[in-house]
């Protein structure tokens, strides 16, 4: 069939409203770019991006924490942001061996918009989060370059995300599936939440969609060794609500929700990350003096419980639509990954 994602299919994850393209490129000022390497019988890898916002990140910093939920990974930039409470770069996710060309592009481009980095003001603190595709993908030939990093910023575009085997979903496995990048926002007092995934997590028994054990009955057809499960997710959530470093913070844990409603348990070597950054109350690189005003979300009403619900709801509709948005792929070693039967599953749920 062609492929829908869960919400157009009658697949509603969660009562709250999503915004105009249910992605989190919702919030205002947030894009996506993809760099997809898809070449010969065995490169299936590639770059994401995710630009916080217009502007330069590193002169207007973007107020962001981060959750280690399982540290089974080889992100860079994380203590940094844990430790001053910002975020400085755009967001790159890749493949696991790829972080360092990932993490070299950042930095060139960064040095390319700030000729005082690292001579008359401090060096950069780029963010990359990764996945192991090595079941699909040439994992050893080193195949994403800094150029590709380039060329993920320069495509990021607002509006709707392309979904599923792209960018640096390209070779990722999900719950026995293809998996891949998906997205999706909720809307929540006025302000707006977006969450996007790279999944590449999860054992075929466990998959639940919206409340029924669909892995129960389904099964990944026998195509070859049958990965285990651990591969890692990452979760990039978004905001225009006015969080300081400490609530996005509680923000990107509750991610841990969203991920166990489609049957995650985060096994020993699946690296489950998850950061929140929002686009209100920039922080400047230069401030203007000893202090700074700001406002800031009030905690003893019920709006960060809606927020909360929020991060579960998008993360948890994000991991279904990059498991919808599947497309049957062969790669490395001729290991051959189906995606989900999406009408199987529909008459399931």
């Amino acid at each position: 069939m062609a492929k829908q994602r869960a919400r157009a299919l009658g697949v509603s994850l969660g009562g709250l409203p999503t915004g105009t393209s249910n992605a989190i490129t919702d919030v205002a000022g947030v894009r996506v770019g993809h760099e997809t390497l898809h070449t010969g019988p065995a490169v299936r890898t590639g770059v994401t991006a995710v630009l916080p916002g217009p502007g330069s990140a590193f002169a207007d910093k973007f107020p962001a924490a981060v959750a280690v939920l399982n540290g089974f990974g080889k992100a860079a930039g994380l203590s940094q942001i844990a430790e001053l409470g910002v975020l400085e770069t755009p967001i790159v996710l890749t493949n696991t061996l790829s972080v360092g060309a990932a993490h070299e592009g950042l930095v060139r481009h960064a040095l390319a918009a700030h000729d005082d980095i690292g001579v008359t003001t401090g060096t950069v603190n780029p963010l990359v989060l990764e996945c192991h595709d090595g079941w699909l993908n040439d994992i050893r030939a080193l195949s994403v370059r800094p150029e590709h990093v380039t060329r993920a910023l320069a495509a990021a575009t607002g509006g709707p995300v392309v979904e599923g085997p792209v960018g640096a979903g390209t070779g990722m496995v999900c719950f026995g599936w293809k998996g891949g990048i998906g997205t999706a926002s909720r809307r929540v007092g006025g302000f707006l939440l977006g969450a996007l995934v790279l999944t590449n997590f999860g054992r075929a028994p466990d998959l639940t969609i919206g409340g029924v054990p669909v892995g129960a009955t389904l099964r990944p057809p026998p195509t070859g060794p049958v990965p285990r499960g651990a591969g890692s997710c990452v979760v990039v959530l978004a905001t225009d609500a006015p969080a300081d470093a400490r609530q996005l913070g509680r923000l990107a844990r509750r991610a841990t929700v969203g991920l166990a409603r489609c049957g995650g348990i985060m096994q020993h070597g699946s690296g489950e990350y998850a950061v929140a950054f929002s686009t209100a109350n920039r922080v400047p690189h230069r401030p203007a003096g000893p202090t700074r005003a700001t406002t800031v979300l009030a905690e003893d009403g019920p709006l960060l419980d809606d927020l909360f619900t929020a991060v579960a709801e998008a993360t948890a509709e994000a991991v279904v639509n990059s498991l919808f948005a599947g497309e049957r792929t062969v790669g490395a070693h001729g290991h051959v990954v189906e995606p989900l039967p999406v009408e199987q599953v529909l008459g399931l749920v």
